[in-house]
């Protein structure tokens, strides 16, 4: 008996606050689903912190799909030139450099936002596959009258965009700078420039030269970012994605070099 009022007597000196318990219970709960989360949404370590040779794989195979990517875009604007889509597209378009400019910006755009956002390899391969697609069907005007007016232009434009971007990758590999605070300044710029795109459709005014040469620079600043994640920020399974972002940039770079050609050629 006295057995049984001491253990009353001792329940009663220790209380049990059931409502701690239970929010002690949906903490722990909550960090496991938190914990379970994170093993879908988090996918690998950033390349920073990746032994060496897991990093050199991840940028061998950054710069592999990004060489599809422009082999596959080239291959797709053969075929349509030689189905005679490319005059059709010129068509539609005409040599509106406006149109063409807004779709190019949008489509990057668009580009970007699902590459900085897909978590899958599928994803991530059908918005790479999407924007060479894309984009080989936005450059047909551009070409088509770059072939029937300025043939050496194409490649000219094509040598030029490429030894610039040759140029811009070796700083970032030789220097290993992390260039990640130009993301402020490309983010802005690129929407500066979609704003002056929207500004010439509405008041009627045209974008020259500058516009080409200050969008070329803004290219620039991009592959120093970008090629910068490849080197420091990019999570470990996101090649792909990584790819996508530079060919953005090197797309777009050629298309306004391309465009000063023409240019030039009209004066």
């Amino acid at each position: 008996m006295k057995h049984r009022v001491n253990s009353a007597r001792n329940t009663d000196e220790v209380p049990i606050d059931r409502s701690n318990a239970g929010s002690n219970l949906a903490v722990e709960e909550g960090t496991n689903l938190a914990s379970i989360m994170s093993q879908y949404v988090s996918h690998g370590a950033a390349v920073i912190d990746l032994d060496a040779a897991s990093r050199s794989r991840f940028i061998n195979r950054t710069y592999m799909h990004l060489t599809g990517a422009i082999f596959a875009l080239v291959g797709f604007e053969v075929i349509m030139f030689k189905a005679g889509l490319a005059q059709a597209a010129v068509g539609m378009i005409g040599q509106n450099w406006i149109a063409m400019i807004i779709l190019l910006l949008a489509v990057s755009f668009g580009a970007r936002w699902v590459a900085y956002r897909a978590e899958s390899k599928v994803a991530q391969y059908m918005a790479l596959g999407s924007y060479v697609v894309m984009m080989g069907l936005i450059l047909l005007p551009i070409l088509y009258i770059a072939n029937q007016a300025m043939p050496e232009a194409i490649g000219n434009a094509a040598a030029i965009t490429f030894v610039g971007f040759g140029i811009l990758t070796a700083i970032v590999f030789v220097t290993g700078k992390d260039f990640s605070f130009l993301r402020g300044i490309v983010y802005w710029g690129f929407a500066l420039a979609a704003l002056a795109c929207i500004g010439a459709l509405i008041f009627g005014f045209t974008l020259g030269p500058l516009y080409s040469l200050i969008v070329i620079g803004l290219c620039g600043a991009s592959i120093l970012y970008d090629t910068s994640n490849v080197l420091h920020h990019s999570p470990e399974d996101r090649y792909v994605a990584a790819a996508l972002e530079l060919f953005c940039s090197i797309t777009i770079m050629f298309f306004h070099i391309l465009r000063l050609f023409l240019m030039r050629g009209e004066d």
